[in-house]
């Protein structure tokens, strides 16, 4: 799913990709909100309460939004200053290192008790910005995982263009990318409500949910690593 790039990455790699991570999206989405009342997998509406905020002179409330802001902006920095310091040294641990980082962040939210809920909500935002950063680098801009703002403006496009797209060629690499956005918006949602119901019994705990299934992911892409390793190795011998 991560390892793969440029003309060596599927669509296989990319709907995968976008399952796990838009399924991880919709937890932290839905933790951040009945948590402390703030989305914390993108900006667009944070921008509208910064100018509501200042606007009406509520400086202090302000520059919460504005930390937000920040927060999503300092993720998406990092991961990718992370992955281009990594990739001139060990390309196949490039991606490694930010989903760790996403992974420690999200069981810290989940472990330890806030007093702050703009602290958690800043935390959440720079994960979330992290990963965004990560999966757009990695599929090089093809899919994106934290909001559907965007996924829905294509989907409505490509939805509209099969009435125009006759040949077979078009048809199936049109259905196929239309295939890729429903995947992401769905595996939002059942993020969103499965976090939802277990935010009830578990509360922050549901991130642990989260942060598991992107460890599984990295386990994926090592153990798939190592099959086709050793797969050419015995072919190789014969």
């Amino acid at each position: 799913m991560f390892r793969h790039k440029g003309k060596r990455r599927s669509y296989g790699h990319n709907f995968r990709l976008a399952s796990l991570l838009s399924f991880v999206a919709g937890i932290v989405n839905i933790v951040g909100l009945l948590s402390v009342d703030v989305l914390t997998t993108n900006v667009t509406g944070h921008f509208a309460f910064f100018s509501r905020t200042f606007v009406s002179e509520e400086f202090s409330s302000a520059v919460i939004y504005l930390w937000f802001l920040v927060s999503f902006l300092a993720g998406a920095f990092s991961s990718n200053l992370i992955s281009e310091t990594i990739v001139r040294k060990r390309e196949n641990l490039s991606y490694v290192v930010p989903i760790l980082l996403e992974i420690i962040l999200l069981v810290l939210v989940a472990t330890l008790h806030f007093n702050q809920p703009n602290v958690l909500a800043c935390i959440l935002l720079f994960a979330m910005g992290l990963q965004n950063a990560l999966v757009t680098r990695v599929s090089q801009s093809v899919v994106r995982t934290t909001h559907l703002t965007g996924i829905f403006t294509d989907l409505g496009i490509e939805l509209s263009q099969l009435l125009f797209y006759k040949t077979a060629n078009e048809n199936f690499t049109l259905k196929r990318s239309i295939y890729l956005k429903l995947a992401i918006i769905v595996c939002f949602f059942a993020g969103g409500i499965a976090g939802g119901f277990a935010y009830y019994y578990l509360k922050l705990k549901v991130l642990f949910i989260a942060s598991s299934a992107l460890i599984l992911a990295l386990l994926y892409d090592y153990i798939l690593l190592k099959f086709y390793v050793i797969k050419r190795k015995v072919l190789h011998r014969h």
